[in-house]
């Protein structure tokens, strides 16, 4: 069964990071968001996102290739970020595939390829860290700003919210306070849901199996 690995996970929580390491792990299938933001310094086009301009956007969502698409006001004007049907996806051919992205859009890829191939994968670490490393990050952009960083801060209160995480359904939290030992836990859970059960009596076994490794998990 084909399944998608969702990685997702405020600003400045390694989610980037782990993504990377993830793909040199496992022969995933990679599927690429679109955004019109400007790529920052050591981004490439087509690895962290397919960077458009607005008219790219625009014809996209008239031709209804526009999965799911995401609004932003910034100090440097709108910007969108945004899941495009272009093919990379193909339902049902038994390929695992590898995707990072927002809450949000998580619940609308979950709309429209079906609960049951979808994977989140949640990371978290607690916000004053998760901010110092956002800081530090900027830091290295040939022009920081820093009114950015506040901004991403602050909106991903709200698109990250306990109320909506549970809207979502997502149960299993992975905290990257340490990146090996939280990289580990991820590749090991991505290994465990890649193995396939073939009988009702397996199948059950896995269910039970999961709920303890959630536990564990939060625990």
């Amino acid at each position: 069964m084909s399944r998608i690995f969702y990685i997702m996970g405020k600003s400045a929580s390694g989610k980037d990071s782990i993504y990377r390491e993830i793909m040199r792990n496992f022969s995933f299938e990679k599927i690429v968001m679109y955004t019109t933001r400007p790529m920052r310094a050591g981004e490439q086009d087509g690895v962290q996102y397919h960077f458009t301009d607005m008219n790219r956007y625009e014809n996209l969502e008239k031709a209804g290739k526009v999965i799911e698409a995401r609004h932003y006001q910034t100090m440097h004007g709108p910007w969108v970020y945004y899941t495009v049907d272009d093919g990379s996806v193909v339902s049902g051919d038994g390929r695992q595939y590898l995707m990072i992205g927002t809450l949000e859009s998580y619940e609308k890829m979950k709309a429209c390829y079906g609960s049951e191939i979808m994977v989140p994968i949640y990371i978290e670490v607690p916000d004053e860290l998760r901010l110092t490393r956002a800081i530090a990050r900027e830091k290295q952009e040939k022009h920081p700003d820093y009114s950015e960083v506040c901004r991403r801060y602050l909106a991903d209160e709200n698109d990250f919210s306990e109320e909506k995480i549970r809207h979502a359904g997502i149960t299993v939290r992975f905290c990257n306070m340490d990146f090996s030992v939280c990289l580990k836990q991820i590749t090991d859970y991505i290994r465990w849901k890649m193995t396939p059960a073939s009988l009702d009596g397996e199948q059950q076994m896995q269910i039970r199996k999961e709920e303890q490794y959630e536990s564990g998990i939060m625990g």
